[in-house]
């Protein structure tokens, strides 16, 4: 991952003290030099005078420093009261970043009774002309900059960020046409296009099969995929070592495909065309794809493959996603739902308690043979907490739904990738996904990123729904 540039707007205005200006906006230098997850732009003293931004002629100095560093978000502090328009000039010229808004607290009274710094009122102040502008920003509070909450609320807006680059202008590859059954899955192409610049780029299964008919069983890196199910411990006894070498000649198309063409993520349809035309079913893949930082989903579902990668963005492209469905209630435990698929899971997320297996697929065994149905790879997922989200669309309308649970563990063999998920209030969740319109696919990841993708939602306008 490329680290993101962050500009850091130090405000001060210069009725008050300019000392503590400085001491101020050093103290908070020193603590974004501490985060190494994003690279920090900060207008240097000789650049302005103590490196804090007071006026129209400093804006425009920090404004080219800015733009010279292909800043990705923008951190505006008041140092004391801060001067509103000369912040507000740098925000406009970088329209569509995200921005974190903060104040300082105050020191002492001078000896006279006088105030070093207003800071609150001047946070207010350019608050009210962001509102004004209707730019959208994230206030995350007033601190000395040593403050937990501070550091915390600098680490979250990282990821914020991080989502927001890594969506706007997306490219997801459609691998051929969503199933006939599942409108669920439908989409809204031009909408994306106009509200995010995020482009769907499409290929027909017929092509899949030219690719890798083109492909010798000597190719490179197809021994290197077929070697990694030995070197991973994948139990794949019962399956034909000529199905090992379709799915690898697979996977090597569709890395080719997202190379080819700058792709985020993928939404594949993976049932049944996919099994008649190559004699595998691709889940195995799809989570091999996943694991690697190429979120992919099942069932042609685009806004589906875009959840994924929001949370893999949130994660800073450390957790891979479970894309999964919304499933049964737990027959013992209270406010437990299994989430599940057929078998797409990341090996990373593997329990300890699975040992993972590649095999039939078990829904369709049946109609198409088992020589036609090898390729999932079925274990239960590891125990932690979890973000669940969907991202769908109506009447022109994008919403998410966000909610949090944690995953755990049962001393069970059950088929396909699965795990129980225990929420706050199953009921409620249940039925805000029936009543809001969400579908039966949600993508799942590890890790606490609520708040990050609530504020990325806010950023680029899409509604929340929060259970």
């Amino acid at each position: 991952m490329q680290k993101l540039r962050l500009g850091f707007i130090p405000s001060h205005r210069s009725f008050f003290n300019e000392n503590w200006a400085e001491k101020m906006r050093d103290r908070a230098v020193k603590v974004l030099d501490g985060i190494k997850d994003a690279d920090f732009i900060v207008p240097g003293k000789n650049l302005i005078a103590s490196g804090v931004v007071r006026d129209g002629e400093d804006a425009k100095k920090v404004i080219n420093l800015f733009k010279n560093s292909n800043i990705d978000g923008l951190i505006v502090g008041t140092m004391t009261f801060g001067d509103e328009m000369a912040a507000l000039d740098i925000i406009e010229s970088f329209p569509n970043v995200p921005i974190l808004l903060f104040g300082t607290k105050e020191g002492p009274f001078t000896s006279e009774g006088s105030r070093l710094s207003d800071s609150f009122c001047g946070t207010i102040s350019i608050a009210s002309g962001l509102n004004r502008r209707k730019i959208k920003f994230y206030f995350s509070g007033i601190y000395f900059p040593e403050e937990i909450n501070f550091i915390k609320s600098i680490k979250s807006f990282i990821s914020t960020t991080n989502i927001t680059k890594g969506f706007l202008n997306a490219k997801v590859g459609a691998i051929g046409p969503r199933p006939a059954p599942f409108e669920t899955c439908s989409i809204n192409e031009i909408n994306l296009i106009e509200k995010f610049k995020i482009r769907v780029v499409p290929i027909t299964l017929i092509d899949i099969k030219s690719a890798i008919e083109n492909i010798s069983d000597n190719e490179a890196g197809i021994k290197e995929i077929i070697d990694d199910i030995s070197e991973l411990q994948i139990d794949y006894s019962t399956v034909e070592k000529n199905t090992l070498l379709k799915l690898a000649k697979l996977e090597i198309v569709l890395r080719d495909f997202v190379k080819k063409e700058g792709l985020s993520s993928l939404a594949f349809q993976c049932w049944t065309a996919i099994e008649k035309i190559i004699g595998a079913v691709p889940c195995y893949v799809l989570g091999r794809l996943t694991n690697s930082g190429i979120p992919t989903a099942c069932e042609t579902d685009i806004y589906g493959a875009l959840t994924m990668l929001i949370q893999f963005n949130a994660s800073l492209q450390k957790s891979p996603p479970h894309f999964m469905d919304w499933t049964i209630m737990h027959q013992e435990k209270d406010n437990a739902f299994m989430s599940f698929h057929c078998g797409n899971a990341p090996l990373s997320l593997c329990s300890p308690l699975s040992k993972p297996v590649i095999r039939e697929h078990f829904l369709f065994v049946e109609t198409l043979g088992r020589d036609n149905s090898c390729g999932t790879c079925e274990f239960q997922l590891k125990e932690g907490a979890v973000v669940l989200n969907r991202l769908t669309e109506s009447e022109c309308t994008f919403k998410m739904l966000i909610t949090k649970g944690n995953v755990e563990n049962e001393n069970k063999k059950l088929r396909g990738s699965w795990s129980w998920v225990r929420v706050d209030n199953l009921d409620k969740l249940y039925r805000t996904i029936i009543e809001e319109g969400f579908t039966h696919h949600a993508s799942m990841v590890y890790g606490d990123f609520s708040e990050e993708i609530e504020n990325f939602c806010k950023f680029v306008g899409i509604s929340t729904v929060i259970v």
